[in-house]
């Protein structure tokens, strides 16, 4: 059986890690840097390096960022009555795209999931307790997938919530069910958010 010389090889191991990317993706991404000029190259493995080393999760409310608190938290702009609770930080961006939503964030990194092991205790949910008990948020927007796990999350932390003063509500299942919420259309998470129900 052939096998690709070592560096090619650790190369396409490295790429097959990145959700998305199978064997045969990763095979044509490495080729493509190796046949590129090696100034492409030497960019993108710059910019993974520079984003890595220059990006912190926001002391607010999780997102990624390169200051602190990232720019939503620190936007005068931004309803600070309202907050949006997603899984991931690039869930944010789906939603930011609809310019439907004005309010603030909270990521959790994950969902309640039993069989993987990930309970609450692993999800960031201390600062949204802090920010619950702070008296300014009136509404909690739970915007986390419609899937078996996510619908969990949401569940959970509608029970969570409720010892305070505040309207709890979930996006209407406009979205799919089983549908990872990066993926749909901007339009629908748009109509979502505007269908959002009080639990």
């Amino acid at each position: 059986m052939f096998n690709f010389t070592p560096p090619i090889t650790r190369l396409i191991e490295e790429l097959k890690k990145i959700p998305g990317i199978g064997r045969k993706s990763a095979q044509r991404i490495g080729f493509f840097l190796l046949k590129a000029d090696k100034k492409t190259a030497l960019d993108l493995a710059q910019a993974i390096i520079e984003a890595r080393n220059q990006t912190f999760f926001c002391s607010r409310c999780n997102n990624i960022t390169a200051v602190d608190p990232c720019e939503i938290c620190s936007s005068h702009e931004r309803d600070g009555s309202k907050i949006c609770v997603v899984e991931e930080p690039f869930n944010i961006y789906s939603i930011e795209r609809t310019h439907t939503y004005k309010g603030l964030y909270h990521v959790l990194h994950g969902n309640l999931s039993p069989m993987k092991g990930i309970g609450p205790d692993e999800l960031k949910l201390t600062g949204l307790e802090i920010r619950a008990q702070n008296g300014q948020v009136q509404e909690v927007i739970l915007a986390t997938s419609p899937t078996t796990e996510g619908n969990a999350t949401a569940h959970y932390l509608a029970d969570f919530l409720h010892k305070y003063p505040i309207k709890v509500t979930r996006i209407a299942l406009g979205l799919p069910i089983g549908a990872d919420i990066d993926y749909v259309d901007s339009v629908t998470i748009g109509r979502a958010l505007d269908g959002r129900v009080e639990m």
